[in-house]
């Protein structure tokens, strides 16, 4: 029998998340979500499996950039106005028409024969992730609106959404891969275009965020000149960050936390194919074992938060995160083990999971709603430089030492994060 506490922390639970709030944050997430690996690891094996190198099929990564330097034009995105589409709403203007762009440029990939039209196929891709990228800030942005600064409920809210973004990850994942065996890569890239229809009729269903924080007809960019737009849009959203007085320690701790895992992130096939891994095996184990822990440690992750508050959240799952990167030494030192590895899977995910969440709801804890797509831009793209930069190095370390070797040392690299909110909580107390 449930006694009346354990009743009541189940209802807290669906008080917290079983609203129209989070659904609508799951659909957004989604949407987020699934162009992502359309142009990765999707759009990698249907290139390989085109008769592409692996010299080119790693060139092809680069269109990914977008992602990594969509600050640069979320100024605009927080500040334009857009002809037409403006009066439905601030921001999901923005969302529909990037929506709009998402599914044009995937569907224009259905249609392409990559050895045939290589140019083609590779401007359609980086559209995709431009618009994506675009989609990302304003969907960041209303995300961070809803629940304002609120900590516990960024917490929740910021779970939802990753949850719906690995939810959507799935489906360009797990979903296209299987749709591959029975169909073309070309009917396979235009079904996922389909994807586009939950941003729809998510964005057609929903209200402006938060009503209190108003557009500023001061700040009409038809009424402004070039010098006063680039003050207002791109100076006062850093200046504004900068009045933070930890800023250069939260840089800090935004490039350096989740270090640990984007660095041994290109290297996980290749150690589970020379552990003796089949590709079967790889796909079960880590696209569906893996994406289910995933989802359960933001969800775990946000409900911690909610209870212990994002700087003490963010230590554990900083050291959390540290210490399942080290279980893959273990696996390295067993070998070929599908039982150990669907249980190192399952904790790494999971622990990653709940640090995902944690530094996105301390991410949106920092932006002022007056700037919130510039600043939450800039800062998420300071997250993803670090994946892009140092990942790259990976590979160098990983040939030099033994497999054991590089996880035990990669398990390291989650300390300059740590230290980091050990500076920010010891500022914060003094």
């Amino acid at each position: 029998m449930f006694n009346t506490g354990m009743l009541r922390k189940l209802k807290d639970i669906a008080d917290i998340y079983l609203n129209r709030t989070m659904l609508i944050m799951c659909a957004f997430g989604f949407a987020s979500g699934f162009p992502f690996l359309l142009v990765f690891s999707t759009l990698s094996l249907w290139l390989k499996e085109a008769g592409f190198t692996l010299v080119a099929i790693g060139a092809f990564s680069l269109v990914k950039i977008p992602y990594s330097f969509k600050w640069l034009w979320s100024p605009i995105v927080d500040k334009v106005k857009i002809p037409l589409l403006w009066k439905i709403g601030r921001r999901k203007s923005w969302i529909f028409l990037m929506q709009i762009l998402v599914f044009i440029s995937i569907a224009l990939m259905a249609r392409i024969n990559p050895l045939e039209n290589k140019t083609l196929l590779l401007l359609y891709a980086v559209a995709v992730s431009f618009s994506s990228a675009t989609l990302d800030i304003v969907l960041d942005a209303y995300r961070v609106e809803c629940f304002g600064k609120t900590p516990e409920k960024q917490a929740a809210g910021s779970a939802i959404f990753v949850l719906g973004y690995r939810l959507g990850l799935i489906f360009s994942g797990a979903g296209a891969l299987w749709l591959a065996e029975y169909t073309s890569w070309n009917n396979v890239y235009f079904l996922m275009s389909l994807g586009s229809v939950v941003g729809f009729v998510t964005v057609l269903t929903v209200k402006e965020p938060n009503a209190d924080f108003k557009y500023n007809t001061q700040d009409d960019t038809a009424k402004q000149t070039f010098t006063d737009f680039f003050k207002s849009s791109v100076v006062a959203p850093f200046k504004d960050f900068l009045q933070n007085k930890n800023w250069y320690w939260i840089l800090f701790l935004i490039f350096f936390y989740r270090m640990g895992d984007a660095y041994v992130a290109p290297m996980y096939l290749p150690f589970y194919s020379d552990m003796g891994f089949s590709k079967i095996e790889i796909a079960y184990i880590t696209k569906i074992y893996g994406m289910i822990a995933a989802i359960l440690g933001g969800l775990a992750g946000g409900l911690m938060l909610s209870k212990t508050g994002i700087l003490k959240g963010l230590y554990i799952c900083g050291f959390l995160q540290g210490i399942t990167t080290l279980f893959f030494s273990i696996q390295a030192l067993v070998g070929y083990n599908t039982t150990l590895l669907t249980v190192i899977i399952a904790l790494e995910n999971f622990t990653s999971g709940m640090a995902t969440a944690a530094l996105v709801a301390y991410i949106s804890s920092l932006c002022n709603v007056l700037y919130t797509a510039t600043q939450y831009a800039l800062l998420s793209s300071v997250m993803s430089l670090a994946r892009d930069l140092f990942a790259a190095t990976s590979g160098f370390l990983a040939q030099n030492v033994s497999w054991a070797m590089f996880f035990a040392i990669s398990s390291l690299f989650c300390l300059p994060g740590i230290l980091g909110i050990w500076f920010i909580s010891k500022d914060k107390k003094t």
